[in-house]
């Protein structure tokens, strides 16, 4: 239900927010789905949230080696999770393992 996904699968125009939703655009193009592509999508939406996750996890590991080198030793965890606005439940999404 986040605005912001919606908003970047819509490509929406706001002001100073337009580069919040660009840094999530790969996210949209990136989610496998054959349903309908809408923000009108509940399903379309959650897959390109979690993909959202995903890279951002990624992209931390690939912009900080210190973070992926703890990671790597097993000093740290990264984890992805996503909280859901209506049942207040925090979803702890699978790891990818560590490169």
């Amino acid at each position: 239900a986040c605005g912001a996904i919606k908003g970047a699968i819509d490509q929406v125009q706001l002001g100073n927010l337009t580069g919040l939703l660009a840094k999530i655009r790969p996210a949209v193009d990136a989610t496998a789905y054959t349903g309908e592509r809408t923000a009108k999508n509940y399903d379309f939406v959650d897959a390109v949230a979690r993909k959202n996750v995903e890279l951002t996890l990624a992209d931390i590991r690939r912009r900080s080696p210190t973070i992926a080198g703890l990671e790597g030793k097993g000093t740290i965890k990264l984890a992805g999770a996503m909280y859901n606005l209506e049942s207040a439940v925090v979803d702890f999404l699978p790891t990818a393992p560590a490169r």
